[in-house]
């Protein structure tokens, strides 16, 4: 545990932070602050195409609200409920503050990074298309040296990141809730996984479709209704992130309190694992949507990001802090003390905060959110380590073994530390931007121009 602590805060600080943080402040100046100045535009060609569900026309890839479906399935999940409760418990409520801003940085982060993963993908062997980082590497950058590293980690972030974590979470609220046993648990969520991924990314389009609305309108409705009954509550809660963010010893009393390092350190970590903007995970669901403009899916990047951060992790933070369940004291004292234990963090954490309303059955509520939010998280990152995969073999022989071992790590996960799964998380989630940061930066011209290119071909449609 304390030797992978130490790589991930190797990893992450302060390189890692400071490059999330640059590459979305570059690309939001660049492009005039797009996600504020031009709100208007990408809400309308996202939420309003949702809402014009008619104008939708299945070509030879999947829905792009499939796409974003499938992209949500990973970004909304354990991180939204367990991740922020973790960021907050080792952090303090600073944490919550950098994690708005690298969200609202990586809005623009992300948009980058969808368009080029639509320009430069490819048509796939089984129908439909793929592409992702790997890709614009290699035919962007023509480095191929950048798409074998990135493909790399990305099998690796799959197995021990997005993998371990999710179903350790899944079977942590549910011990937690009912008395589970966690490994019965980890093989029944293995075989359920497993009829999904059989079917490939067009089958786990169509249940993410499906179970990604219903999960996100559950949570924030549950969510809505804790903040209401703790409403006094709330300007506390904002003072004490903004205060934990720039004067966090100031703000939990003399010697006692989070550093400034710690606070950056896992609130911008958290927001990468959960929004996945710069990571290049994401961008490979998104490339394989039916659309022919790529800064057009660039528009859902800007409001993935908006809704699994800004939105659905805001809520879990909020309530966390309302409730009066997070004890600053008592966290600092199990971390220096080395007594951290899973019932203190993540999940359970998050449960304590809804109890406070619903009762015994805000531990029900917790568990089945983090269910379906950690399940659909395991559909999307099985896809990215199959890409993955498929890159480096130049074949997708070997998908079925890849999918085995898939569904044997999530019922290892849900057996292991749940501090360790979120340490292994943050050093293959940085190994895997590394490489796919540089190429973002890169190739920052050719995006940058397309985006502006379709903003004025929209102007120029609006004007007749």
């Amino acid at each position: 545990m304390a030797f992978l602590a130490r790589v991930g805060d190797f990893i992450w600080n302060p390189w890692l932070l400071g490059l999330f943080l640059l590459t979305g402040l570059y690309f939001s100046i660049r492009t005039g602050f797009f996600q504020v100045f031009d709100i208007g535009l990408w809400f309308k060609t996202t939420l309003g195409s949702i809402l014009r569900p008619s104008k939708q026309k299945k070509g030879r890839g999947i829905t792009q609200f499939q796409a974003l479906s499938t992209a949500l399935a990973s970004t909304i999940g354990t991180g939204s409920i367990a991740g922020v409760a973790t960021a907050i418990f080792y952090g303090g409520p600073g944490a919550v503050f950098w994690m708005w801003v690298s969200a609202f940085l990586s809005m623009m982060t992300g948009c980058i990074e969808k368009t080029l993963a639509v320009r430069y993908r490819e048509p796939s062997p089984e129908g439909g298309w793929q592409g992702g980082p790997m890709c614009y590497m290699e035919k962007g950058l023509h480095s191929r040296f950048l798409a074998v590293l990135f493909s790399v980690c990305c099998v690796c972030a799959s197995l021990g990141g997005g993998n371990l974590v999710q179903s350790n979470s899944i079977a942590t609220a549910l011990e937690h809730s009912f008395g589970w046993d966690r490994l019965a648990v980890g093989v029944v969520t293995a075989v359920l996984t497993g009829i999904v991924i059989l079917g490939g990314i067009g089958r786990i389009g169509k249940v993410s479709e499906k179970l990604v609305p219903a999960m996100a309108l559950l949570f924030i409705g549950g969510g809505a209704v804790v903040l209401a009954v703790n409403a006094a509550a709330l300007p506390g809660a904002l003072e004490s992130i903004v205060m934990g963010a720039v004067a966090p010893k100031a703000a939990l009393g003399g010697a006692l309190g989070y550093g400034v390092a710690a606070a950056m350190r896992f609130g911008v970590a958290r927001g990468v694992f959960i929004n996945e903007a710069g990571m290049g995970s994401s961008a490979m669901a998104h490339a394989a949507s039916d659309v022919k403009e790529p800064a057009e899916q660039g528009m859902w990047g800007v409001f993935e990001v908006f809704v699994a951060t800004l939105v659905v992790c805001s809520i879990t933070a909020l309530v966390i802090l309302t409730t009066g369940v997070y004890d600053p004291a008592a966290a600092l004292a199990a971390i220096e003390g080395g007594t951290v234990t899973n019932a203190m963090l993540g999940a359970p954490l998050s449960a304590a905060a809804f109890g406070t309303v619903f009762g015994r059955w805000g531990g029900v509520f917790v568990s089945v959110c983090l269910l379906l939010f950690a399940f659909t998280s395991l559909l999307g990152w099985s896809y990215y380590g199959e890409r993955g995969l498929s890159y480096l073999t130049g074949t997708t022989r070997w998908k079925w073994l890849y999918r085995v071992f898939f569904m044997v790590m999530v019922v290892l996960g849900s057996v292991g530390d749940m501090s360790s799964m979120w340490q292994l998380a943050d050093i293959f989630n940085g190994l895997m931007a590394l490489p796919n940061l540089a190429a973002l930066l890169l190739l920052s011209p050719e995006a940058l121009r397309l985006l502006g290119d379709w903003k004025r071909s929209r102007r120029r449609g609006r004007g007749r």
